[in-house]
């Protein structure tokens, strides 16, 4: 038998393209028909990228073309996927904040690795560095900020701002603080689920009487979960920094914080790598460096991820000490411990300069699906 052009595209014109609404060949789908006796070519290009798609519009052309115009007919689909170009990423519509110039992360795979001494010391150095910081503890399990800030005992007040009820960060050291440690008793244990918590941050995250920011803080909790997600889905992350140990054990977990801020449903800028605990140099011979936990791990770790490394801090007596009592070491003047903050926080300042110079502003995600939710494989 053979074949018309004519009868093969008005068979065509009884189905869809899956997810489009128009006839395969009214809507532009179908690009050529070509027959010859009883062979038929069908070109068409669809935009759902999908195997399934591309199956289920194979598959329906061949039964229509047989069904409707002869059930012998040789068939051969030539299917092109011209998927509409992706956004650019960072530029996912979110919620950003009025005032808040740049939202920094800083987050750790594993717990015990120094990121709230971290993040409290980043904060004393940017205050004095000149600017405007916040530091929101989003550690809602183990909140430890309000300890190292010297306001364990305070409670945010009350101010009203434009009609509108707001909670006041408490200040110290030129740094606005916000913490679930200050609606807590300090004995009493947060057993919240997922959605609490959330609720508890979001609270304090648009509650919050922030003002004029040139830095926001988050010290998120360890790991890579539920409350990570809530504060990307809430915020316009401008990026991320992940503290890390030099020891195998932290760098397995740290290479799991960089990948949740790569992952494409996320995609959140890192802006390096922090090795914690990089040595240990006894007061008495301040030249000496004694590698504890490995040497270079979390430098090694940024190379291979090719991320920046921000830089190191030391194991030092006296970091812990000032933490304890409440106030952060990098305010001690004319001390290697300063000298390392500012080297490190100079770093820091500098890869926000870079990122929002050569990429678009980063708002908050919208996560529909669990899709990128899960453990996949980056590299």
């Amino acid at each position: 038998m053979k074949l018309n052009k004519q009868d093969i595209l008005n068979a065509l014109r009884t189905i869809t393209v899956p997810g489009e609404g128009e006839n395969m060949v009214d809507s532009g789908a179908v690009t050529n028909v070509v027959t010859f006796a009883d062979e038929v070519i069908v070109d068409i290009t669809i935009k759902n990228p999908s195997l399934q798609a591309k199956k289920k519009t194979e598959v329906e052309i061949l039964q229509t073309i047989h069904k409707k115009v002869y059930e012998k007919a040789k068939i051969k689909v030539n299917l092109k996927v011209d998927a509409p170009v992706a956004k650019p990423k960072n530029e996912i519509k979110g919620k950003p904040i009025p005032g808040i110039q740049n939202i920094v992360a800083v987050a750790s795979g594993k717990g015990g690795v120094g990121k709230s001494t971290v993040t409290a010391n980043l904060a004393v150095t940017l205050a004095k560095m000149g600017f405007k910081v916040g530091v929101l503890d989003a550690d809602i399990y183990g909140p430890s900020i309000p300890i190292m800030f010297d306001v364990a005992n305070e409670r945010p007040l009350s101010v009203n701002v434009d009609g509108k009820s707001k909670m006041k960060p408490i200040e110290n050291y030129g740094v606005k603080v916000l913490s679930i440690g200050f609606f807590t008793r300090p004995d009493q244990a947060v057993i919240w689920r997922g959605p609490m918590a959330s609720k508890a941050l979001n609270q304090m995250i648009f509650d919050a009487a922030w003002g004029e920011l040139d830095f926001l803080l988050l010290d998120l909790p360890p790991g890579t979960g539920d409350i990570h997600l809530s504060i990307m889905q809430a915020l316009p992350i401008t990026g991320s920094v992940v503290v890390s140990t030099p020891q195998n054990v932290a760098l397995a977990d740290a290479k799991k914080g960089v990948a949740m801020f790569q992952q494409d449903s996320i995609n959140v800028p890192v802006l390096g790598i922090i090795e914690n605990m990089a040595y240990f140099t006894p007061a008495e011979l301040p030249e000496n460096k004694y590698y504890i936990f490995g040497k270079e791990g979390a430098k090694n770790l940024a190379e291979d991820l090719e991320v920046p490394f921000l830089g190191e801090v030391p194991l030092v007596q006296s970091i812990r000490e000032a933490g304890d009592i409440g106030r952060p070491a990098a305010l001690q003047t004319a001390t290697a411990i300063e000298e390392a903050f500012e080297e490190l926080t100079r770093s820091v300042v500098q890869q926000v300069v870079d990122r929002n110079e050569n990429l678009p502003a980063t708002e908050a995600i919208k996560i529909t699906t669990m899709a990128g939710c899960s453990a996949v494989n980056k590299k």
